[in-house]
């Protein structure tokens, strides 16, 4: 198990990069899909159900930015490494991005 994890340590870790920009590229989408759907009215009049419903409402776009926000920094953090390696090792960084578009899910 230890060779075989030794030999393929770079996929592995490369994998998991993937694995974590793919999650987080989802859960953009996802944030953006349920934004657009959302559309919240103003309480006029009092309306106490009204004010309720957006209350909830606003509690969960709230807790949905702060679930993604550790993500867009990661996401961040990888593509601003991969540019950095992209101006140190062109060639093996290319290879890097068509494992990613051509190679994986």
């Amino acid at each position: 198990m230890k060779e075989f994890i030794a030999k393929y340590q770079k996929a592995i870790v490369g994998t998991g990069a993937v694995s974590v920009l793919l999650i987080c590229f989802l859960q953009q989408r996802e944030l953006s899909k349920l934004r657009k759907e959302t559309k919240i009215d103003v309480v006029v009049g009092g309306d106490i159900q009204k004010a309720q419903t957006i209350d909830s409402l606003q509690k969960v776009a709230d807790s949905l930015y702060a679930e993604n926000f550790p993500c867009q920094i990661e996401l961040n953090r990888y593509q601003i490494a991969y540019e950095i390696f992209m101006e140190r090792n062109p060639k093996a960084a290319k290879e890097y991005g068509s494992i990613i578009s051509e190679e994986t899910e």
